[in-house]
């Protein structure tokens, strides 16, 4: 008889609640917390963008996890996350705060990418097929829901304590230790509430079975960038999200930013608020409503009205930096950019799934190509700032809709594709 106290519904929810806090912390919330603390756009951008590094490379190590204990790496990994954000928060209060707290979220990038992959086995591992199917759409939600308290909740506690305590530093050292908190309880409630992941079969362990391992990862990157249109799976993949990625790290700063400085000046609590909140329920519905209609309506007639959702709502910006509109109006337009940023992403989303399940290494080449688009995020994310720097917001986001552009040359080929899938 099943021990009820280890039922999925009592370890699925916070396993993936704890797999969405880090990277929204390390790739968004960073963004927000140097703005603040008056690091330079160009170089704030650049470094942050390089923190997507470990989520392209996941793909290279995630092999290695296979003949380990699911368990042991998740409750190392988020004890590992806990003593990090408690340490980076910390450091905000150093001189040399950018490069210490840098280095932080850094360790952490490669600790979450490694505890996405180590979570998502354990959740193969511990489901039966039926179960999987069940809770897809539940680690979802939580996933998400992390996002909200990471973007939202977390901001919004820092803004409010900037003004309570007219210090910038402390107040982000304070928002940082309940991040940390919550990963040291998520560590205590899983070591004890996790089902034991089934033992790996003794012949993986053999360093015998190491020439095959090696030649098996070989056959995998082999089959997969030799596989029919692989070109143009490359550069849908790097080219679909192309103007969304470059708009990414400017939006903090863009909203924070004093209006003589061209930006919108919101408070970091209303940016929680707006940014954090209500256009990350937006996006929820997006990927809902999204997923419904491909569902129902299939690839082919969904994708051409995604890629407008998708990109059109980046002239919003441009709007937005000429016109600096009432708040309420900034809210309506980043919340119906971001609904549209969540219908495109679960097109991409069903488009890689399509690759990778008609393939031999369906897992492996899933995480390949998510670790290409992760690619496809970091450099022009690198890249924006010294590009804003030099252009101003206005002008920056009308590149940003030139370089939506090619997403929509690029949507008949992967149409055709998808087809012949």
């Amino acid at each position: 008889m099943e021990n009820k106290s280890r039922h999925p519904w009592f370890f699925i929810p916070t396993l993936y609640f704890a797999e969405g806090l880090p990277y929204i912390i390390i790739n968004s919330v960073s963004s927000v917390v140097y703005t603040k603390l008056g690091i330079p756009k160009d170089v704030m951008t650049f470094w942050t963008g390089f923190l997507y590094l470990p989520w392209i490379l996941k793909m290279v190590w995630s092999p290695l996890l296979e003949n380990r204990s699911k368990k042991f790496i998740l409750s190392s990994a988020q004890f590992l996350l806990a003593i990090i954000f408690l340490l980076t928060g910390l450091a905000f209060n150093l001189n040399n705060f950018f490069v210490a707290s840098l280095l932080g979220f850094a360790a952490g990038a490669f600790i979450s990418a490694t505890y996405d992959a180590a979570t998502d086995g354990y959740y193969m591992l511990v489901l039966d097929k039926e179960r999987q199917s069940f809770y897809v759409g539940i680690r979802t939600f939580f996933y998400r829901l992390s996002m909200i308290f990471g973007s939202g909740i977390i901001v919004m506690l820092a803004g409010r304590l900037e003004v309570k305590t007219g210090n910038i530093a402390p107040a982000w050292t304070i928002s940082f230790t309940a991040v940390a908190a919550v990963f040291f309880i998520f560590t205590i409630w899983h070591f004890f509430i996790l089902p034991r992941d089934a033992k790996p079969p003794s012949s993986l362990r053999c360093d015998a079975t190491a020439p095959k391992a090696a030649q098996n990862f070989k056959e995998v990157f082999k089959t997969y960038f030799t596989q029919k249109n692989i070109l143009i799976i490359l550069i849908f993949i790097l080219v679909y999200r192309l103007g969304e990625a470059s708009l990414e790290k400017l939006i903090a700063p863009f909203m924070l930013d004093p209006k003589s400085a061209g930006g919108l000046a919101v408070s970091t609590e209303t940016f929680g608020f707006i940014k954090g909140t209500v256009a990350m329920i937006a996006l929820i519905a997006g990927n809902i409503l999204g997923g419904i209609a491909l569902a129902k309506y299939g690839f082919k007639k969904c994708l051409w009205p995604f890629v407008v959702l998708l990109n059109a709502p980046n002239i919003f910006y441009v709007i937005m930096a000429v016109f600096k509109p009432a708040l309420w109006i900034v809210a309506v337009l980043v919340s119906f950019e971001q609904f549209g940023y969540g219908l495109g992403f679960m097109a991409f989303t069903v488009f890689v799934m399509k690759i990778s399940q008609k393939s031999k290494y369906p897992t492996s080449y899933y995480a390949i190509s998510t670790g290409i688009m992760a690619l496809g995020m970091m450099i022009p994310n690198m890249m924006s700032g010294r590009l804003q720097v030099s252009v101003g917001y206005t002008n920056f986001f009308i590149i940003a809709c030139i370089l939506s552009i090619p997403s929509f040359f690029i949507a008949p080929y992967a149409i055709k594709i998808f087809e012949d899938k």
